[in-house]
């Protein structure tokens, strides 16, 4: 009389196959091996901080337009005391936000923003040029400037705007990795300072600032390189993890592995069932793992990481189910899997700059599992803050599930 064998208990040697059968899988193995090791290094390298400081040059120094124009400041009602303020204020002292750096030479002032020169400024303040090509040493004691804008500024600017003169011409030098707004807000500033000179009003009408600021704002609480991408890290080795459970699969169906595993007491719900926990695990414990290494579990967002990345895993475990199952050679699996992949790589790398993605980004179905994981890191997402991309994502996660789910077992039936 033979004996009766539990479902659970032929799940577990299932699950037992599916794990010699992944340590066998040399070029995966290697590769996820691989991932689990580099992230967490490179991650280290990340820079983590963000320098918020605009750094703005102007020429010729202030107080010397100040000097040479004094009498044109008295005329727009200026008093002794607000010249003798503006004489003594010491612009090189860093303001939020920005820092102003004042050259006597505009050519000097343009050939530090486009990089030909550099700058250094010592502890006292002092401003000291170098011209690397030139050979010279390095200053000692002083801090190199990176310098984003420069605006060249005619010697009688305060006189000739204040007279009233409509010819007057204000250079603005620009580095090209800063951004238009930037060069915009300092082209406006330039125009601002002109009309206040003149003793005119601007000619718009501005309200409240608390009035206009929309959204949260992120000014002084800007978030690092390394805390965009931790995210995206984590999004990576889950994605990962698909090209290793398709490979898998894929080689199970080549080599009707499967047809062997139905002859024995498993029936094929077992051999899916097996494949749905080995996968998410795999995927989820991964991530885990990368996660614990880079850090971003805190006591207010790790059970909706936690739950983030579950239904994470379990997407792309029936993205896996189905690449696996269609693919029929290595190149063919392949193909397939750079042909889903891809498209579900590109909300990782759209969720990482500010503003909102686009319509067709936010409809591809791992966007609100990246855009969630970004905000539980960086902007201290909740639950109920959560609740709307989690529903959306699991919408897309039964559709991707079953569609892997029924794609596999028809294939297993057909063999």
């Amino acid at each position: 009389m033979s004996r009766v064998v539990s479902r659970p208990a032929i799940i577990r040697a299932l699950l037992k196959k599916e794990l010699k059968a992944y340590s066998r899988d040399k070029v995966y193995l290697f590769l996820t091996l691989l991932v689990l090791i580099a992230i967490p290094i490179a991650y280290t390298f990340l820079p983590s901080t963000v320098n918020e400081t605009i750094t703005l040059a102007v020429s010729p120094p202030v107080s010397s337009m100040v000097t040479d124009a004094k009498d044109s400041p008295k005329a727009i009602g200026a008093t002794d005391e607000q010249l003798a303020e503006l004489d003594n204020a010491d612009l090189s002292q860093e303001q939020e936000g920005l820092l102003l750096i004042e050259f006597d030479d505009e050519e000097d002032m343009q050939k530090v923003v486009e990089g030909t020169l550099e700058a250094w400024r010592a502890d006292d303040g002092t401003l000291i040029l170098r011209d690397p090509e030139a050979g010279q040493d390095k200053p000692e004691k002083a801090e190199k400037l990176g310098l984003d804008i420069g605006i060249a500024f005619p010697k009688d600017f305060i006189a000739d705007v204040a007279a009233g003169k409509s010819d007057v011409t204000v250079t603005v030098y620009s580095d090209a990795n800063v951004p238009e707004e930037i060069q915009g807000a300092m082209t406006s500033f330039v125009r601002e300072a002109a009309y206040q000179l003149a003793g005119k009003q601007l000619p718009v009408t501005m309200t409240d600032e608390a009035g206009i600021m929309l959204g949260t704002d992120r000014a002084g609480d800007q978030v690092s390189i390394k805390d965009k991408l931790r995210p995206m890290l984590i999004f990576m080795v889950l994605l990962m993890e698909t090209f290793s459970m398709a490979s898998l699969v894929s080689t199970e169906v080549l080599q009707r592995t499967v047809t062997a595993v139905l002859v024995t007491p498993a029936k094929t719900s077992d051999f899916l069932i097996a494949k749905t926990i080995f996968g998410t695990l795999m995927s989820l414990g991964q991530g885990l793992f990368v996660l614990v290494l880079v850090g971003g579990l805190t006591a207010e967002n790790w059970s909706l990481v936690l739950a983030v990345l579950l239904m994470g895993s379990m997407m792309f475990t029936g993205v896996a189910l189905y690449v696996g199952s269609s693919g029929k050679d290595f190149m063919g699996q392949l193909f397939y899997s750079m042909l889903f992949t891809i498209p579900l790589l590109i909300p990782s790398f759209s969720v990482m700059f500010p503003g909102t993605a686009a319509a067709w980004v936010r409809v591809i179905p791992t966007y609100p599992i990246i855009n969630t994981l970004v905000g539980a890191f960086n902007y201290g997402m909740t639950w109920s803050e959560a609740a709307g991309s989690l529903a959306y994502a699991a919408v897309w996660l039964v559709v991707l599930f079953v569609a892997g789910l029924f794609a596999l077992k028809r294939k297993v039936e057909s063999l």
